[in-house]
């Protein structure tokens, strides 16, 4: 089992962003547990390739979950079977996407609207695979769901060995406030480890939410889009260390060029290239002459472009 006491603070998954690539990065500066993006359990069943691909962990260090997609308890079963073979050695459930596509048909958040399903899900899984098993889940559909502190326990008692509560309803998406107040009501009625989500973007609000919730870790995700070193700085809070520097414009840069690296290796060139144009914009968020940066990072093409579009800016030598 996890031993969030070691290292509080986990990548989340997310859906296009949270490839080998940024798992990588983001593990480098000090992150504990890392999600995969999320992969359709019946996409494994009828053995799609790139969906298998979405979890290859070759070369990356423990722990890391594959986080699996689905609505059909058996389907969900054979998943994490496959998954297992392919080398997945701890698993999560989708119940938080909140995308029209994936909740609209049960899947995702669609499942707190289906408890009993959700449940059947965990149980049937729990059943076919000998790993860690866990869900991340939201905590409500258009609000606040009075029930959601028994689905939350329905997890726990089918199986669950933590779960990871997103304080944001589906219908809130990636707005407003995260609610914290809901997963420590949470926290304290399970008695399984919970991970708290929601709002993290710096040492303060990190340290806010522990206070406020009692989860036993925290889980970042959008704060971390382009800033993999607040894992670092996470990090050396939690251990009472001196908190590191901000990178300099240079060091950001070299950052960049390691990432796009890394995802060139394990994509290929160009693929990696047109998908690290959305990366790049959000590293380049909050620096001089940002706006320009993005639009000229929306025509990368291979590494070199982006070599020359940091030295021309003045980011690199």
């Amino acid at each position: 089992m996890l031993n969030f006491n070691d290292n509080p603070y986990c990548l989340a998954p997310m859906a296009g962003v949270t490839d080998k690539a940024m798992r990588l990065i983001c593990r480098r500066f000090g992150a504990g547990l890392e999600y995969t993006e999320m992969v359709s359990a019946k996409a494994l069943h009828y053995n799609n390739k790139k969906s298998f691909e979405l979890f290859d962990l070759a070369d990356e260090a423990a722990p890391i979950t594959v986080q699996l997609f689905g609505s059909e308890p058996e389907i969900m079963a054979e998943g994490a079977r496959l998954a297992v073979e392919a080398g997945a050695a701890m698993l999560d459930v989708n119940m938080g996407c909140p995308v029209p596509k994936v909740a609209g048909h049960g899947e995702g958040s669609g499942l707190l609207r289906t408890p009993e399903t959700a449940w059947a899900i965990i149980r049937a899984m729990r059943e076919a695979v000998d790993v860690p098993l866990s869900a991340k889940m939201r905590i409500g559909w258009e609000e606040r769901d009075p029930q959601i502190v028994d689905f939350a326990k329905g997890l726990a008692d089918a199986g669950c060995d933590f779960i990871a509560v997103h304080g944001r309803t589906r219908a809130q998406y990636y707005t407003g406030r995260a609610d914290w107040s809901v997963i420590r009501e949470i926290v304290e009625a399970v008695d399984i480890p919970v991970i708290a989500n929601g709002d993290v973007t710096d040492v303060a609000s990190a340290r806010a939410i522990r206070e406020a919730t009692g989860a036993a870790a925290v889980m970042v995700g959008r704060g971390a889009l382009g800033r993999p070193w607040l894992f670092a700085e996470l990090l050396a809070d939690w251990r009472g260390e001196p908190l590191p520097e901000a990178p300099s414009l240079a060091a950001r840069a070299e950052v960049m060029l390691e990432h796009a690296r890394l995802a060139c290796h394990y994509k290929g060139e160009r693929q990696a290239m047109q998908e690290m144009r959305k990366q790049i914009g959000w590293y380049v968020k909050g620096l001089p002459h940002a706006a320009a940066l993005r639009r000229d990072a929306s025509y990368l093409n291979i590494l070199e472009d982006l070599e020359t579009l940091l030295t021309r800016e003045g980011l690199r030598d």
